[in-house]
């Protein structure tokens, strides 16, 4: 177990190392492309998000009450709430709905 543990570390910090690497050797220059700019400052939000709301609908025992919180959430943050309230707004949600027997 403990070599394996070991194996998974050091691939770990390989891959990290890689992906920070990359740009820095593959982009000398200033990057001026629209495109290019725009996929290097989303790609953080759409892996975020790929793996967030998987997670999301398996938090909970039932996905009525993950939905309900996932719900209450968005709609805090549009309103523009602050990270505290989203959180505990989404889990009294879910909380709730868990009481309702959903």
């Amino acid at each position: 177990m403990t070599v394996e543990l070991f194996l998974y570390i050091l691939v770990m910090a390989g891959v990290t190392y890689i992906i920070r690497m990359l740009p820095m050797v593959l982009f000398r220059k200033k990057i001026k492309s629209k495109f290019i700019k725009s996929i290097l400052y989303y790609t953080p939000y759409a892996v975020l998000g790929a793996m967030t709301f998987p997670a999301i609908f398996y938090s909970t025992g039932s996905v009525f009450s993950a939905s309900a919180g996932l719900i209450v959430a968005l709609v805090l943050a549009f309103f523009d709430k602050s990270m505290v309230v989203v959180a505990l707004a989404a889990c009294a949600a879910a909380y709730i709905v868990t009481l309702l027997g959903f």
